[in-house]
């Protein structure tokens, strides 16, 4: 049985694509655990299987073998709406184009994942308004996208990913699109954010993003390189 204080527990996963008649192994039995409160970085070239786990440990791609466990529930015979409910429930994803909607206020833009799990109108904006204050932008409230920096921006992506209390929170090249003191800011954000509790993998192709971590998973070939520790949690 696995350890109760598991967030992600992989067991010899394994993800086959075909392409065209080739069939590609972008992930090749890897075993991997993730505890609660764990800030964790995965890293390694393009095409080395890192996107893939991550789309895998987000509900949002089924393997073709092994075993998933997100905080404690085997996630892998589930239905499509199912591992929908999970997602938005359970995970908050940060991706590096922001995926803000355009002509949307701040606020409205991290109410949205709660439209979608039926969250009454009142308790949407007392909850967004929490989770903007959570990320400093309690001023910004009612500024839609093109007004904010792109720094503000990601501050709004992390506030709707988080604003649904999830187990893990996900992120893809969160840094990419910023200037290196913007990203500064929002790795602090993470960090502080890891120092409450919240359980963070960062996917970076980026070193400087990786040392904000607390371990760094290295892939290579669709496996596991190296897990090393970077300090003490």
């Amino acid at each position: 049985m696995a350890p109760s204080n598991l967030v992600v527990d992989v067991r010899s996963l394994e993800r086959t694509y075909l392409v065209g008649d080739v069939e590609v192994r972008a992930l090749r039995g890897v075993t991997l655990q993730i505890a609660s409160g764990d800030f964790v970085a995965v890293m390694g070239a393009s095409g080395s299987g890192k996107s893939t786990f991550m789309n895998l440990i987000g509900c949002l791609d089924r393997p073709t073998a092994g075993t998933y466990l997100l905080a404690g529930r085997d996630v892998g015979g589930l239905s499509r709406d199912e591992l929908a409910g999970v997602r938005g429930q359970q995970i908050g994803f940060v991706f590096q184009g922001f995926n803000l909607l355009p002509r949307t206020s701040a606020l409205e833009n991290v109410e949205l994942p709660m439209l979608y799990q039926g969250v009454k109108s009142a308790e949407r904006k007392k909850r967004a308004t929490g989770a903007l204050e959570r990320v400093g932008l309690a001023e910004r409230l009612d500024h839609t996208p093109a007004q904010l920096s792109g720094g503000q921006q990601q501050r709004v992506a992390i506030a709707r990913a988080l604003v649904n209390e999830p187990k893990l929170l996900l992120a893809d090249e969160p840094t990419g699109a910023l200037d290196s003191k913007t990203s500064e800011e929002v790795m602090n954000l993470f960090t502080d954010l890891n120092r409450q509790g919240l359980t963070i993998v960062v996917v970076t192709h980026e070193p400087d993003v990786a040392e904000y971590a607390q371990r760094v998973v290295t892939f290579r070939d669709g496996a596991i390189l190296g897990d090393a520790q970077r300090r003490a949690a």
